[in-house]
């Protein structure tokens, strides 16, 4: 089936499920294939659940009633999520990095939805499965798209780009992760910069962290928009000193203090990650009041630099899929935590 024709099908039933076992009424049941299962061999099942239609890549399927043959079921849902993107053409901030990505996504959504519908990748859904299906997640009321984009082999970032096609681009930072999978750091840093190139192509906007030299020096965007450093006179923050375990922080703005941020995050780590959202807001034409507020606003709920009191103890939650980098950002933050009775559990 040709690929404009697909969208016109998912356009009429425009919730894609994958799982046989959660189908929703009116949707379409995706087959894919993973290492223990195989998608295929539940067709006749996710119809007879709801599913108004299958798309299938096992010829055995071809003739089961409402049932799209393609030759190869994730490559058809890649370019379906790509022509969608496209249809809806609305502005896409592309996000990757080591570490730090998840949170800054989920960061830069809390600020843009003070004036944007946004579209965002829920969860960790950011890989070659992950990204097609949260651009189909949009829809005609999605004002901005946000990708969070992970690898752990060479090449995936410009995949996920090909995609998605982001206008606009941000990596969190550039570490020693999955180098079993990419081999060298050199590698790894060539596959982050593929975010960079892809929003080259689109005439876009990157923004970085000038502090970070990695990124720095690898800025080659016409237009680019760097924060964090406070002897250019860029939008920069600094950490306050608290008793709290939550995080205080400066934002200076030209050189100028412009307010203070008392945030629900733990993790001095978290300081790019903040300043980045803000420096997304203002380019965005949030006020910065809005922004101040939805930055405090924001309460972690993902595993990471979260907070849970219990009866007898505050539990400092970042647990995430650790690579050595978070790892020792996390220690090191933990140690600087005043207390009598303190416990690591790893």
């Amino acid at each position: 089936m040709k690929p404009e024709n697909l969208h016109k099908i998912y356009l009429e039933h425009p919730v894609i499920c994958t799982d046989s076992r959660n189908i929703t009424e009116n949707s379409i049941f995706w087959a894919l294939k993973g290492e223990n299962f195989d998608g295929n061999n539940f067709v006749e099942q996710a119809l007879k659940s709801g599913a108004s239609f299958a798309v299938s890549d096992n010829p055995e399927n071809k003739n089961i009633k409402n049932c799209i043959f393609v030759d190869d079921s994730l490559y058809s849902l890649q370019i379906l999520a790509n022509r969608h993107r496209n249809y809806l053409n609305i502005p896409i901030i592309g996000i990757t990095g080591t570490n730090g990505k998840t949170t800054t996504k989920e960061l830069i959504a809390q600020v843009l939805k003070e004036k944007f519908n946004v579209g965002f990748t829920q969860g960790n859904f950011n890989n070659h499965i992950g990204v097609p299906l949260s651009i189909l997640n949009f829809d005609n009321k999605t004002e901005i798209g946000i990708i969070e984009m992970g690898a752990n082999h060479s090449g995936e970032i410009e995949e996920l780009c090909n995609i998605c096609e982001p206008d606009y681009g941000i990596i969190t930072n550039v570490g020693n992760a999955h180098l079993e999978g990419f081999g060298t750091f050199e590698n790894v840093l060539n596959t982050k910069l593929a975010l960079y190139r892809a929003v080259k192509k689109r005439n876009g906007l990157v923004f970085y962290n000038s502090t970070n030299k990695i990124l720095a020096d690898n800025v080659t965007n016409n237009k680019n928009i760097p924060f964090g450093n406070f002897e250019k006179q860029e939008i920069a923050g600094k950490i306050i000193e608290t008793e709290s375990l939550f995080l205080s922080l400066d934002i200076f703005m030209q050189g100028q203090t412009s307010m203070r941020i008392n945030t629900k995050l733990v993790g001095e780590y978290n300081l790019e990650n903040i300043v980045a959202a803000f420096c997304i807001g203002v380019n965005f034409k949030i006020g910065i009041l809005e922004i101040k507020e939805a930055l405090e606003n924001y309460k972690a709920v993902n595993n990471r630099s979260q907070i849970i009191e219990t009866q007898n103890n505050t539990i400092i939650l970042d647990a995430y899929n650790a690579n050595p980098t978070s790892m020792k950002a996390s220690l090191t933050n933990f140690f600087k935590f005043k207390g009598k009775n303190k416990i690591i559990i790893a």
